[in-house]
């Protein structure tokens, strides 16, 4: 059976999230996009974690569900900010934790109290434990715990970013590298961009929303393949991450992402690869440091030509969220009652955002919801979008329908050598 899932999300609790990020309200936007399986996050906090046991039954072993609802299912997991010295830099690192049971949970978040982590500060909480400490501290107390170093290439706060992390598994994990079955691509990276990285061939490439609210659920997702026809719990899970046993997974444009181009955003200067080669990596306007973009990262890093096809990797596939669609396609704002009623029509005719953008037929589409939706349905699936590429904490912007100063998606990926 094939399970879809959305493994890094953030509470009410956390920092710059929406005060909807509620165990009722995760429950009801995973029904709305097709999601079986859903993080809890941010265990860490001791509020949230005493709403998660009062919201939550388990079901299954280290699986939970809602009281009083049918699905979708909840995994325990949170993420844990690593800041500290190693190598004569200072790192900053996030990583996920998932771990199987309150039990663990509570022992993970003495543990850290003990190293000084202040748990009630933040959902994602600050510590100053090294990202390899963390995983022998996290370990050490559930062998069935999963530690995942989390949107890898952000340039801020992760394993390979520009800023502030390392070159390679090794360097930030040590002896227990090993130990790390999966990396999290982030919005400004898709697992091709992966593939060029060597030291990534043996483990799962798995993508998760990072959502700070209920709508942004599933813009990332991982589809396990889970050898069960009656059900699955926590240890099907991490069977299917350590064996890699992935079907695809569901992407962001990564230049869509934030940190995609290098630039920098006060000075309106965004560069590709091939621009930061030639220019440098100094701002033309103001003369301070660009923010080195993922693009460029992965450049740096990569052993591997661009377009480097690995065997027995899985597929992926590339996503605009429904509400995306139908805003240029209604040419009205997302929060519009007409955009609302529409996009509830198409999930309740068709079961979830999901299947209307996976599988549904865009014939039966044009049935339902007219001509011009079922045509932005069909382009999103073919790749033919127009792309403005993120930089220096700027979203990129994807629009359906091309101006005449824009470069199409597939004519982009071309110039830019990206795939």
């Amino acid at each position: 059976m094939e399970i879809i899932t959305d493994l890094h999300l953030h509470s009410k609790y956390s920092r710059a999230v929406s005060s909807r990020m509620t165990i009722p309200q995760m429950a009801e936007w995973g029904r709305k996009k097709g999601i079986h399986l859903l993080a809890t996050g941010d265990w860490t906090h001791p509020l949230w974690l005493k709403e998660l046991k009062a919201n939550l039954e388990e079901i299954g072993e280290g699986l939970y569900q809602a009281k009083d609802t049918n699905g979708p299912y909840f995994l325990l997991s949170t993420e844990v900010s690593s800041i500290y010295s190693q190598g004569g830099r200072l790192r900053k690192i996030h990583n996920l934790v998932l771990a199987p049971s309150f039990e663990t949970v509570e022992k993970i978040n003495a543990g850290l109290l003990r190293r000084g982590g202040n748990l009630m500060a933040d959902g994602r909480p600050v510590t100053g434990t090294s990202s390899r400490d963390l995983a022998a501290l996290i370990l050490g107390i559930d062998k069935n715990c999963l530690v995942i170093p989390a949107h890898i290439w952000t340039p801020h706060f992760s394993l390979f970013g520009s800023n502030s992390g390392f070159d390679s598994l090794q360097e930030c994990f040590g002896e227990m590298s090993k130990y790390i079955y999966a990396i999290e691509t982030g919005l400004s990276s898709s697992p091709n961009m992966n593939w060029r990285i060597k030291e990534l061939d043996s483990r799962s490439i798995v993508s998760f929303s990072d959502s700070h609210s209920p709508e942004k659920l599933g813009r990332e997702a991982t589809v396990f393949k889970v050898n069960s026809q009656k059900g699955f719990n926590y240890f099907d899970i991490k069977k299917a991450i350590k064996e890699q046993k992935i079907a695809y997974t569901i992407e962001f444009y990564p230049e869509e992402g934030k940190y995609h181009f290098t630039g920098h955003r006060n000075c309106g200067i965004r560069q590709s690869p091939e621009e930061t080669k030639k220019l440098g990596a100094v701002c033309s306007v103001c003369g301070k440091k660009l923010t080195v973009g993922v693009m460029h990262r992965v450049e740096q890093l990569a052993k591997r030509p661009v377009g480097f096809q690995p065997q027995n990797r899985p597929p992926y596939r590339m996503l605009v969220p429904l509400m995306e669609i139908l805003s240029e396609s209604l040419q009205t704002g997302i929060s519009s009652q007409n955009l609302q009623n529409e996009y509830n029509k198409l999930i309740t005719t068709f079961a979830s955002e999901f299947e209307v953008l996976l599988r549904t037929k865009i014939e039966e589409i044009e049935r339902l919801s007219g001509a011009k939706i079922a045509e932005g349905i069909k382009k999103v699936r073919q790749g033919d979008l127009v792309i403005e590429p993120g930089y220096d904490g700027v979203f990129g912007k994807v629009s359906i329908w091309p101006l005449p100063s824009k470069v199409s998606a597939k004519e982009g990926h071309k110039q830019m050598s990206l795939f």
